[in-house]
């Protein structure tokens, strides 16, 4: 029976409010697109062009008026008042608060002259009038908005950081969820494409498992695995204790080590060129930290990869304490993985890595450092790197 249904397309404008608004309600709800289509009998192509209208944006309860007086709802508050009830008699009647009732009742024309189908059809016409955007009115907010996204900032750490460079005035602060309903939904297009390019995970709408290679036969003692840590690296008490990973170019044939302070998130990156065996990345890593201070250099967290099979050596050379995450096991150095996502706005998948100068890499690393994030209370890594240093 549902395959013989005449589906009707929301593109040729024949869907009503009503149908819309049940679309999106369901799509709240999470149902599926397909039983969406069954229930308000239309296509599904036809609901994923309601979303793209939105930017892919989910809408809310409140901007899908859950809460708005239905038609029945209008009749009879048109009978109360023509039978002389008060607003607050309708309102119990209906289960409404009286301010409700009695808002509905003076916008619309008063006891004498309300209309339910004239209420109903200028409430309607508000609800589809366009709503002033705070990034469009607020020239300097949306200026330091555009700013961050060309750093490569997310929309919750420029929020974040609204929040600590102007604490004092509410006016130069927004929402991440307003930054992204903007961008994908009011943002003009040319300006929209350029900004969805300094995206981490630049999308048309708004809508890592990492193979980790086993050293095979084990060349580290126990105590060094990651459970075996000390508390004070675990519960990030002290600084000094660092993640460590290399990011891979096109088929593993070139990479660069990055390393992420887990106190402070301050991040350096190594070029370690088409040669990433253990020796290099040793050699690499020894001379990039060599200008740092000692004292925050305490220990290296890494994977079971190969490229560390030098570790004896490195901890040797540098003092530094190397422990190693469980096969398979990413999470267990989570900044570090979170950082390598960062990066990958910089470093593509499937790009020759090993083209990027040092100095290139000192650049990226720079910039990352002077990104505010969330972990830290929306202050920046050098913020927090400098502060311990001096």
């Amino acid at each position: 029976m549902a395959s013989r249904m005449k589906w009707r397309g929301a593109a040729s404008g024949r869907l009503t409010l009503e149908e819309r608004r049940a679309v999106r309600l369901l799509i709240i709800e999470g149902v599926p697109r397909r039983e969406i289509g069954e229930r308000v009998g239309i296509s599904v192509r036809s609901i994923e062009r309601i979303v793209a209208d939105a930017g892919g944006m989910a809408p809310t309860a409140r901007s899908a008026k859950t809460d708005a007086l239905t038609a029945t709802e209008r009749e009879d508050i048109l009978i109360g008042c023509q039978t002389g009830k008060s607003f607050r008699a309708i309102a119990e009647q209906l289960g409404r608060p009286h301010t409700t009732i009695s808002r509905e009742v003076n916008r619309n024309g008063g006891r004498v002259n309300y209309q339910a189908w004239r209420a109903g059809r200028d409430a309607e016409a508000r609800a589809r009038r366009p709503k002033p955007v705070k990034l469009e009115t607020n020239l300097a907010l949306r200026a330091y908005v555009i700013a961050g996204l060309n750093k490569k900032w997310s929309p919750e750490e420029i929020a974040g950081r609204l929040r600590v460079d102007h604490c004092d005035d509410a006016e130069m602060q927004v929402s991440h969820e307003t930054i992204y309903r903007w961008l994908y939904v009011h943002c003009e297009r040319e300006l929209k494409a350029e900004l969805l390019k300094a995206m981490r995970s630049p999308r048309p709408a708004r809508t890592p498992h990492r193979r980790v290679t086993n050293l095979g036969r084990r060349t580290f003692e126990p105590e060094q695995l990651v459970k075996n840590r000390p508390i004070d690296i675990d519960e990030r008490i002290v600084p000094g204790h660092w993640e460590g990973d290399l990011i891979c170019g096109t088929q593993n044939r070139s990479a660069i080590a990055t390393l992420v302070e887990r106190t402070t998130l301050f991040t350096v990156l190594v070029q370690t060129g088409v040669r990433h065996d253990a020796h290099t990345v040793r050699e690499q890593i020894r001379h990039q930290i060599a200008g740092l201070p000692a004292q925050l250099w305490l220990s290296l967290t890494w994977d079971q990869g190969p490229e560390m099979a030098e570790h004896a050596k490195f901890s040797v050379d540098t003092g530094i304490d190397v422990y190693f995450c469980d096969p398979h096991s990413p999470w267990q150095r989570g900044l570090n993985e979170n950082t390598n996502g960062l990066l990958r706005q910089y470093f593509p998948k499937g790009t020759d890595l090993s083209v990027h100068s040092q100095d290139w890499l000192d650049h990226v690393a720079a910039e990352l450092n002077d990104r505010p994030r969330k972990t830290l209370g929306y202050r920046k890594p050098a913020e927090a790197f400098d502060a311990l240093v001096h």
